[in-house]
């Protein structure tokens, strides 16, 4: 999410006007602030583990920082205006840029705990592009993703390599 002179970030696409408006914890229930925080969060979530053996992060991305980043240039007029980062928004307890935070930090620990980035083990086990589904292994993981915008699924059948009972422990859909 590299939104560098004046382009918009990743969370000014996903959330639009919104970014200004509803991010509030105390704001009216928002679908384009409530998807574009789980499509966020799938994003990165997606980049992080299947990404490689690193992850990199821009300034600000890990809690949705609503601006882009504009160093002072000729064409600005030598302007510092966009050219900071608001990192009190990731602080505050009454904005969802904490709750963009809270899941970045979930992620780390992921590696921390499961040595994500380092295994040898990666692979796709089902791409449905109708359902918009999904599904891979990497560590002792399994990563589900459901990127349809209006089918939710239940007991959704795909193959795995580890017979097991599952459970949740990063979920995009919570705070």
């Amino acid at each position: 999410d590299q939104a560098i002179v004046g382009d918009k970030t990743i969370s000014m696409w996903l959330f639009d006007k919104d970014i200004y408006f509803n991010m509030s914890t105390s704001s009216p229930p928002s679908l384009l602030v409530d998807r574009g925080m789980a499509l966020h969060k799938m994003i990165r979530l997606i980049t992080f583990s299947l990404g490689g053996e690193a992850y990199l992060n821009f300034m600000g991305n890990e809690f949705g920082h609503p601006e882009w980043i504009d160093f002072p240039r000729p064409g600005n007029a030598w302007s510092y205006h966009y050219c900071r980062r608001q990192w009190h928004l990731a602080d505050a307890p009454n904005l969802r840029y904490r709750l963009l935070g809270n899941f970045d930090k979930a992620m780390l620990e992921l590696d921390s705990r499961f040595n994500l980035l380092t295994t040898g083990h990666q692979h796709i086990t089902l791409a449905h592009e109708s359902d918009k589904v999904l599904v891979f292994e990497r560590a002792d993981l399994l990563f589900v993703f459901n990127f349809h915008h209006t089918m939710s699924y239940e007991h959704y059948k795909i193959g795995v390599l580890w017979p097991s009972d599952y459970k949740i422990i990063l979920n995009t859909d919570k705070g």
